[in-house]
């Protein structure tokens, strides 16, 4: 989809700014319904857009992505915009600086239509923990988009948007866009700079694309990758040097990985029928398939759990009522310090968010810091271990992205443990930093999006995208 518009915009078919505002009346013509957007950025992306046309009429080059509209989940920061995480307590906070992300697509004359909603602080997974509203699923709108960068998934499933940029904490980025029928690629942690992302869990954050194809999120990838000094995490991802000047990737020299444990009961019956069919194609293109098994699966949500919530108490600290106020006429009596911290913490942070700095410090306490918290961080070595050994033997995994296809509005919202439950598939890519995406492969009867998961050895991100190019022509 970029490649076609990009050559309309450089042929002169169109104009960047026909392109945004035919965007914009989409956002005014569905975005009442499906309430993916919290902030429009519509004068600002104007401008810009302009300032294409112009480079474009004069004849300078301008890159793949120039004049392009997307949308920025917003927990990741935009100068002059506002950047409210979703919560109450950030309501009125407006970014002073762009994020590094930002920079690179703002260099690549991308345009930002808007900040997308999402779960408070990125913690949930059907964006109905927003303190704003609910986005809608454009499938079927009585059911979730998925979470937590459920606004962008919806924007992009729903035509608002060409790309989005979302965050993957625990499957944040796959999740929805295996519930709106997307590709969403989290990429190896530290391949892409979190400098601008707030921090929900420092080790485990990531931010990625959600797109219309794998082309697209290969593109974007490729602008906002690489190493960054504002953030000491960030590496360079190696492209292969077989891969510079060609980029086929033989499908029949693949050994996918098929770990036991994702194939299990509570699969929905559908989701298990779609991958099935989808691994005969792969098989009859001369794919080879293996059985591997993955022990500490059924201990990667609890350790995820425990780790996730210890470093959500630490970032969220410094949401003190004071560096980050939320208000500027508090609508309940201030008389010490305490009342300040406790009464703007308990009434502008939800419920979600609350439980989770709760279990944190909670788990980082005297006296149970090395019952849970040290106990976690050395299962998520052993995790990351298991999947080394198990990349000796296949070159990438194969497993559903989710359990279920996208499920009701309401549905889950009383059991915390049941949504959680969601990202069952998902976590451990995080535990483990490694790359994964989702990729769609069908739709169940009701019209729901089904998606399948690949995941790559460490920093394999450009093979990786590589081989779900070649999945994705072979499934068309």
């Amino acid at each position: 989809m970029i490649s076609e518009l990009h050559q309309k915009l450089i042929k002169q078919e169109i104009t960047a700014t026909q392109l945004v505002g035919e965007y914009f009346t989409r956002i005014q013509e569905k975005d009442q319904e499906i309430q993916a957007f919290v902030t429009l950025n519509k004068e600002q992306a104007l401008a810009q857009a302009e300032k294409i046309d112009d480079k474009i009429k004069q004849g300078e080059d301008v890159g793949i992505l120039a004049g392009i509209p997307y949308a920025v989940k917003d927990n990741i920061l935009v100068k002059g915009l506002k950047c409210t995480a979703s919560s109450k307590i950030l309501e009125n906070y407006t970014a002073a600086y762009d994020a590094t992300v930002i920079k690179k697509l703002n260099q690549a004359g991308a345009i930002i239509l808007g900040k997308t909603n999402l779960d408070e602080f990125a913690m949930g997974s059907s964006t109905e923990n927003s303190a704003f509203f609910t986005t809608k699923n454009p499938y079927d709108k009585t059911r979730v988009p998925g979470g937590s960068s459920g606004g962008s998934a919806a924007a992009v499933a729903s035509e608002m948007s060409v790309f989005a940029l979302g965050s993957d904490t625990g499957g944040s980025i796959r999740q929805p866009a295996a519930f709106c029928g997307l590709v969403g690629f989290k990429p190896t942690y530290g391949a892409v700079s979190r400098f601008g992302l707030m921090a929900m869990a420092s080790s485990l954050d990531v931010i990625g694309p959600l797109a219309q194809s794998i082309e697209d999120a290969e593109m974007i990838f490729k602008v906002i990758s690489g190493k960054d000094l504002m953030d000491s995490t960030s590496q360079d991802v190696p492209v292969p040097l077989n891969k510079i000047q060609k980029t086929e990737y033989r499908i029949q020299d693949t050994v996918f990985g098929l770990p036991k444990e994702y194939f299990i009961k509570g699969l929905a019956p559908e989701i298990e029928a779609q991958i099935q069919n989808t691994i005969a194609k792969l098989q009859s293109q001369f794919a080879t398939f293996q059985e591997v098994s993955l022990p500490l699966t059924p201990y990667a949500l609890p350790c995820y759990y425990i780790i996730m919530p210890a470093e959500v108490s630490s970032n969220l600290a410094r949401y003190d009522s004071i560096r980050y106020s939320p208000i500027t006429n508090y609508q309940f009596p201030i008389t010490t310090l305490r009342d300040l911290y406790f009464k703007t913490r308990g009434q502008c942070f939800g419920k979600e968010v609350r439980r989770r700095v709760i279990l944190g410090t909670y788990v980082l306490s005297k006296g149970y810091y090395d019952a849970y918290y040290k106990k976690a961080q050395k299962v998520r070595r052993l995790i990351r271990e298991e999947f080394n050994e198990v990349f000796k033997k296949v070159d990438f995994l194969l497993t559903p992205t989710t359990p279920t296809p996208a499920f009701k509005i309401g549905e889950k919202t009383s059991d915390p443990l049941a949504m959680y439950l969601s990202d069952i598939f998902t976590v451990a890519a995080n535990i483990t930093g490694l790359p994964a995406l989702n990729l769609p492969i069908g739709f169940t009867k009701d019209n729901l999006p089904i998606g399948l998961q690949l995941i790559g050895p460490p920093n394999s991100d450009f093979q990786l995208l590589e081989l779900a190019k070649i999945i994705e022509q072979i499934l068309e």
